[in-house]
Order: structure tokens, then C-alpha cells, then sequence
């Protein structure tokens, strides 16, 4: 399914006479101006799966940060916006072929690192309370207590608990199990398909942070299963062999000045891991 088809960035000429006619001079950056017409890229056509392939500094995470803003879609996280990042998606133009469901958003590697932190910070949160009810139990346990009053009820319960149970059962019985069952990279992978769970546009941001090569793998598998099978169209920034090697995807290399469209097998990065494997290759 494509929702989006085509999405149109301003060129030179035309970023070149806003800037002559710009007065605020006050300004170190005129981001996003000056970013992706540096490699010639002035429209984007799309498949169900398209990439934006590049280095570090290329253009690709401007790129979906523009087009995410364009269409008003959710995200988790803040982004790098300038003071003349309204200025700049006035001169973007789109089409949209296809009603973009609601669900559809952009997910980037900050939203995955956050999501992981929270999990560790609520973690150490209920760590810290375990180590309490050790301390506590033992307290209730060992205790001379005696009820007398009715506002000893309270205390009179915790006391019975303790002495009738063993120490972890009683920590069960009152801090919740630890949520963290996973790894952070399968954490990360959990994230993705909580986020990529029905029909939707989605646009990834170097989603192959924090997941293990198996992971990456798992997430190309899914990522095609949805494109293919519940109708989701995904635009990705990436330079991982393992997503770049997704059958069908159109591939935009940002590395290249104009931007051309090339086969997963042609750009730069998976050479050199080619390369480097063969140079290697009686040692497997």
C-alpha cells in the first residue's frame, strides 16, 4: 500500500532567493535550508518500503523530520527544529494517494534509548523498594509487637504475614515483579512492533540501534511482513546491510551528488563489508 507518494523539497534557486530575502541576519544556522539541496535531492518517489541510504550528516534524518512535520505525524521524542523550520516546510509540496491512516508516526533510535532508560529508571525504582520490604520483613519478623489497639490492626497484619511466609514471598506479595524480562535489544525490538502493530505510514529513523544482528534481522522480516501483508508503507534512514538488503525497497544513496536511486548491492557501505569479508574469507 502507498499512502504517500511523492514529497517535494525546495531546490537551490529557490532556497537561495528566500535566504537573499531573509532579513533576520541574527542567526548562526538557517537549518534545514542548505542540508538536502547541497546533494541535489528535490523530490522523493515512494514504494510500500523506500530508504534513504547515507553517512552521518547526509541529509536522511532531515529528510523524515521534514516530511513527518509536513503531514503532522506522532513521535515520542523532540527534534532538531530551527527558527526556520516553518519557513522551510511551506516550500515542500507532497501527494498523498491514499487516506494515511490514523497510527501512523516516526520513530526514531531516541524514542528506542528512551524507552529502554524508562525502563531502567522504573526498574532501579522497584529495586530500591524490594531492598525496603528485605529491611521491613525481617523488622516484622523478628519483632516484639504485641496489638493493644485497633490502630495496631495495620502493623498486627504485616507481622502475621511475615512470620507465616518466607522473605521472598512476602516481597512478591508487595512490590511488583521486576518489569524488565528482556535485554535492551529485545526491549528494542518489543518497542517497534508495539509501535508498527496495524496499517499505517511509518517513517524509522536508523531503527538498527540497540538491536543484535538476529534482531535486525527479525525487525527486516517484519518490517516486509507489514508492508506486504496489512498495507504499511515505511520510508527508513538507514545504512545497515541488514535493513538495505529488503527486497523491493527503492533505495535513495544521499551519499551522491545528484542523489541516485541504486541497488543495496552498489552502495559504499555494504562494499566495504564486502570487501572486508572476502579479504577475510579463509578464515571462516
Amino acid at each position: 500500500m502507498i499512502y504517500l507518494s511523492y514529497f517535494s523539497f525546495p531546490d537551490r534557486e529557490r532556497e537561495y532567493k528566500f535566504l537573499m530575502d531573509e532579513k533576520r541576519t541574527c542567526y548562526d544556522s538557517f537549518y534545514p535550508f542548505k542540508v538536502l539541496s547541497e546533494n541535489g535531492l528535490s523530490k522523493l518517489d515512494f514504494e510500500p518500503i523506500t530508504i534513504l541510504y547515507g553517512g552521518n550528516g547526509s541529509g536522511k534524518t532531515t529528510a523524515l523530520n521534514v516530511i513527518g512535520e509536513m503531514l503532522e505525524l506522532d513521535r515520542d521524542t523532540l527534534y532538531n527544529r530551527s527558527n526556520f523550520f516553518e519557513n522551510y516546510i511551506d516550500m515542500c509540496d507532497y501527494s498523498i494517494v491514499n487516506e494515511i491512516p490514523e497510527g501512523s508516526r516516526v520513530i526514531t533510535s531516541d524514542d528506542v534509548f528512551d524507552f529502554i532508560l524508562n525502563i531502567r529508571s522504573l526498574n532501579s525504582g522497584i529495586d530500591a523498594r524490594r531492598d525496603e520490604l528485605f529491611k521491613d520483613y525481617l523488622e516484622s519478623k523478628y519483632s516484639d509487637f504485641k496489638f493493644k489497639t485497633l490502630e495496631d490492626y495495620d502493623q498486627l497484619k504485616k507481622v502475621n504475614l511475615s512470620r507465616r511466609t518466607t522473605q521472598s514471598k512476602y516481597v512478591r506479595k508487595n512490590v511488583m515483579d521486576n518489569v524488565r524480562e528482556h535485554s535492551n535489544g529485545e526491549n528494542a525490538f518489543k518497542y517497534f512492533v508495539e509501535k508498527i502493530e496495524k496499517q499505517g505510514l511509518y517513517l524509522l529513523d536508523e531503527p538498527e540501534n540497540s538491536l543484535s544482528p538476529d534482531r535486525k534481522k527479525e525487525l527486516l522480516r517484519y518490517i516486509q511482513d507489514s508492508a506486504r501483508f496489512f498495507g504499511s508503507q515505511f520510508i527508513i534512514a538507514t545504512h545497515s546491510p541488514f535493513l538495505l538488503s529488503i527486497k523491493g525497497a527503492r533505495i535513495y544513496d544521499l551519499d551522491e551528488s545528484p542523489v541516485k536511486i541504486k541497488k543495496w548491492t552498489e552502495l559504499a557501505n555494504v562494499r566495504q563489508y564486502y570487501e572486508f569479508f572476502k579479504e577475510h574469507e579463509d578464515e571462516f
